[in-house]
């Protein structure tokens, strides 16, 4: 049986050390999932890599509900088992997983009426728009494996387990490594290959594979274990509940998509090369953000256990030990975007353009990866608060209105090109820090007397 991790007790720094390095190391694996899929359709065309790219830009609209409700029972979950109150916290997740299976079936019918329009959206009538149309019909239908898997993990994360997922996330890997050439170009004289479908079918198969480990381990855990009756029938109640912190979050990811939109606008007014330099920049700009991200996200279930258990000088120390090693994390990346912009954007493209323009993007990103960690822990700080509403609005301030406006006035007004883009997202960036920073500081002043340490008696 998997035993619940106490997050009421114990050093903070071991904590995140036991959830952070697990969440870091799968987003690793989680990202080469997804080069595997790209250098695959790589072998097959260029219609088929560009089909992969506009599918994931529609897909992701599913992926970003599931992160909404992973945040949301991480955090409901977590408070109920800070708060002792297991039975709760067992109604709580069974109500997420019916949730999960709900909004799916929901979604997946919507799915197959809009992708047709949104597809037409992102691109022109031709190959590749049917290359990801094909995909996309594969993966709505398997629509329930990924949330259902984003809800368990969610139950498991409240708990602080962090390697079911990981260990899934690295089985995943590899299977999706092996399958993709089999359901892509079969067994010569034995099966005969599918083609591009055969990536669509390899992410279903091992998604599903993912989504059945990860329910298991939430059958095996405490939380499921509690003698409280298993009430997987829709109640109105907790699903309301969910969906209030689900919500928010769902359509803050939503926003961030939004904002490579209104890059990719600005800058394609300077011709491809500046466009494939700010993809480029970003893959890079992911990889560096990585322990980043594991950070913040150990911070919502230890933040949300603490909350429920009253102990707010917990918050306030789990708080700050994120921010602080965060910042360490990501000045060393800085240091090596300032440092190594031209190599890094090299290793994925030989175009001289394309190198320069990233490597500005990059080192000017280097100023504000300090910025992105008290962000990200700022956000998770206001989810675990149950507060996620207020990470919308920054969102949409940051990621919309901001992007926009300050490329705009840098690109169009002062004529700064490629730098206006660039220092324009910089200066949305930090100004959304300031607004997260205030909105942060009112609701710990609220919720848990302030959000400064108290200094030991």
């Amino acid at each position: 049986m998997s035993r619940a991790r106490d997050l009421t007790t114990g050093p903070i720094s071991g904590h995140f050390r036991a959830l952070a390095v697990p969440m870091g190391i799968g987003m690793v694996f989680n990202t080469l999932y997804n080069v595997v899929d790209t250098f695959y359709a790589g072998l097959l065309s260029t219609d088929a890599q560009a089909g992969l790219a506009i599918s994931f830009q529609v897909f992701f609209v599913m992926i970003a509900f599931g992160f909404g409700l992973n945040a949301a029972l991480s955090a409901l979950v977590g408070r109920a088992l800070g708060q002792k109150r297991l039975g709760q916290a067992k109604r709580i997740a069974c109500q997420g997983i019916t949730y999960a299976v709900l909004a799916s079936g929901v979604l997946a019918l919507v799915g197959v009426v809009v992708t047709p329009y949104l597809l037409a959206i992102v691109s022109e009538p031709g190959g590749y728009r049917d290359a990801g149309q094909a995909y996309l019909q594969i993966l709505l239908f398997t629509a329930p494996s990924f949330l259902v898997a984003f809800s368990a993990n969610g139950i498991l994360g409240a708990q602080g387990d962090m390697t079911s997922m990981l260990h899934a996330q690295i089985a995943s890997f590899f299977a999706n490594l092996a399958l993709n050439p089999l359901f892509i170009f079969g067994i010569p004289g034995v099966i005969d290959g599918i083609g591009f479908n055969g990536i669509a079918l390899s992410t279903a198969v091992s998604q599903t594979g993912v989504t059945v480990f990860i329910l298991y381990r939430v059958f095996q855990s405490d939380v499921m274990a509690h003698n409280q009756a298993a009430v997987f029938w829709p109640r109105f109640k907790w699903l309301g509940q969910i969906t209030q912190q689900a919500v928010p979050t769902s359509f803050t990811m939503m926003v961030m998509m939004l904002a490579g939109f209104v890059v990719q606008y600005f800058l394609k007014g300077f011709g491809g090369a500046a466009v494939a330099a700010y993809g480029v920049g970003l893959r890079v700009e992911q990889l560096i953000l990585l322990p980043g991200l594991g950070l913040s996200g150990a911070l919502l279930p230890i933040a949300a256990q603490n909350f429920g258990a009253g102990q707010f000088d917990r918050v306030r120390e789990a708080l700050w030990f994120c921010c602080k090693a965060g910042l360490v994390l990501m000045l060393s990346g800085s240091v090596l975007l300032w440092g190594a912009a031209p190599y890094a954007i090299a290793v994925f493209s030989d175009d001289p353009d394309v190198i320069r323009i990233g490597s500005n993007y990059l080192r000017v990103d280097g100023f504000i990866l300090p910025v992105y960690i008290i962000l990200f822990s700022m956000n998770s700080f206001l989810q675990a608060l149950q507060k996620p509403i207020y990470t919308l609005w920054i969102g949409i301030y940051r990621q919309a209105f901001g992007v926009w406006f300050f490329s705009w006035l840098l690109v169009r007004v002062f004529d700064l090109g490629t730098w206006g883009v660039w220092f324009g997202v910089a200066i949305a960036v930090t100004t959304g820090l300031v607004l997260s920073l205030t909105v942060s500081a009112r609701v710990a002043r609220d919720q848990i007397g302030g959000w400064r340490q108290k200094p030991a008696v």
